[in-house]
């Protein structure tokens, strides 16, 4: 890209990251969790038995267990935003701002409950008689056919929201830092083209191609990658068990001064925080529900609760161990490296050798399995816009983007990618507010109904 056309995205991306977004996303989780009397925080136990998978039906309407629903949805957030999104807010905004992604994603509980309740209540058919799910679904078939422009404007949006430029570009930038360099192979343009064609031949043989055997082998791979990563950073964090309290009391410290990076401005490190909360869990951009909208159920209240695991697992959790590792490790002070680098630099600094190729590991394996699952809901969204005969079109603008992606500027990326996000969020987040009386009211009868059930349970077990 272009260093002025860059600059010119850097600027609007910041220039629409100010106080409206906030106030729609903090806000608007604030709203649902309020409006709700905190439901969704009460049933997290219940939320819990549902993914375990009592209370699936095979003979209910969708395409995807509630399991499977939530997996779909979290191989889009869980790896590069917890891995390298946490390294560049740390970066960007300090230690503080990981105290906002946790308000964020605590609110974001609330809003991924409301909006994939919806995707289920109020789903669509797409012009080949498929059942879907999702904003643009939700906006239409909840407030009318009058609204379609705007469901139309969240669907182009999320084209670009969920293009693999990120991926591909700390992909690339973990292969150039880690193997490439240390082996003195040359870094250069040439080399970050020949990684990126490299990638997108793997992912389209996936996407468009139609060999699933690659994507199989990915997804059986990603959790045992989750299991090594956790156990990885659990290692580096343990190792220093005198570090783990003053490393939060630095998250939180900073969370309210921003004195380690942003000099004191307090406002910039809470959009900071948010953003990179967005970019991490997805709450209120409306690609989750996309997702959750397939989940075979006829309980739109049993899939939100489902969904509103997502922020805890993803944010609360993940993120979290990243952030610990970072810090701990101090390599975020000492370091000038950014993004997945960043992180690269904590692994290798606590496990001297190995830590950093463990890293290049799990990263390759979490950004190829979101580059698989990402033209999921972009094939969604144009067949929602043009048709589903055009659908496959994105599959292929997918694969080409990727190579765009490893030969960009992160900040630049990251500034496209968070515009896509805010006007994503918009759409989104005032629809489900229009829309939250009816999510009222199928969760005050969905509880009664639980209660009575687990009353009637207990009558019977009390009378034999």
């Amino acid at each position: 890209m272009l260093d002025n056309p860059g600059e010119l995205i850097i600027k609007i991306s910041d220039g629409i990251w100010g106080a409206p977004i906030l106030i729609l996303l903090l806000g608007g989780g604030f709203y649902f969790l309020v409006y709700s009397r905190l439901a969704p925080l009460r049933y997290i136990g219940h939320a819990l038995q549902i993914l375990t998978g009592k209370y699936d039906d095979p003979n209910e309407a969708g395409q995807l267990r509630h399991y499977q629903a939530l997996s779909t949805a979290l191989a889009g957030t869980v790896g590069m935003g917890n891995v390298s999104g946490v390294a560049v807010a740390i970066t960007m905004g300090g230690p503080g701002a990981i105290f906002w992604m946790w308000v964020s994603a605590l609110l974001g509980v609330s809003t991924k409950f409301f909006t994939c309740t919806l995707a289920v209540m109020f789903r669509g058919k797409d012009d080949a008689g498929e059942i879907q799910g999702g904003p643009m679904y939700y906006i239409t078939e909840g407030l009318g056919k009058n609204w379609r422009p705007l469901a139309v404007f969240f669907a182009l949006m999320a084209m670009i929201g969920v293009s693999p430029l990120f991926q591909a570009n700390q992909l690339t930038q973990m292969i150039r830092d880690v193997i490439l360099v240390p082996n003195n192979i040359e870094a250069s343009f040439t080399s970050n083209i020949v990684t990126g064609i490299i990638i997108s031949i793997l992912v389209g043989l996936v996407v468009i191609g139609g060999i699933k055997r690659i994507g199989k082998v990915t997804g059986r791979l990603v959790p045992t990658m989750v299991v090594v990563y956790t156990i990885t950073v659990f290692f580096i964090i343990f190792s220093n068990t005198s570090a783990i309290i003053p490393a939060f009391k630095t998250i939180i410290a900073d969370a309210f001064t921003g004195n380690a990076v942003l000099g004191g401005s307090l406002g910039a490190i809470i959009i900071t925080g948010v953003r990179r909360a967005a970019f991490s869990n997805e709450a209120g951009l409306g690609t989750a529900p996309m997702a959750h909208g397939a989940a075979k159920t006829n309980e739109p209240i049993r899939e939100g609760l489902v969904a509103m695991l997502g922020p805890i697992i993803d944010t609360i959790i993940v993120c979290t161990m990243t952030a610990l590792a970072i810090i701990i490790t101090n390599t975020w002070q000492e370091s000038s490296a950014d993004g997945i680098t960043l992180t690269a630099h904590a692994f290798d600094s606590a496990i001297p050798v190995y830590g950093k190729y463990i890293l290049a590991t799990c990263v390759i394996f979490f950004s190829m399995s979101t580059m698989f699952a990402f033209p999921y809901y972009g094939v969604k969204c144009l067949g929602f816009v043009a048709g589903t005969k055009y659908q496959h079109i994105y599959n292929y603008l997918f694969v080409a983007v990727i190579i765009l992606g490893a030969v960009s500027n992160l900040r630049v990326i990251i500034g496209l990618i968070d515009i896509a996000f805010a006007l994503m969020a918009f759409p989104t987040v005032i629809t489900t507010i229009l829309l939250s009386p009816y999510v009222k009211r199928a969760a005050k009868d969905y509880f009664l109904r639980l209660k009575a059930e687990k009353l009637l349970v207990k009558r019977t077990r009390n009378n034999a």
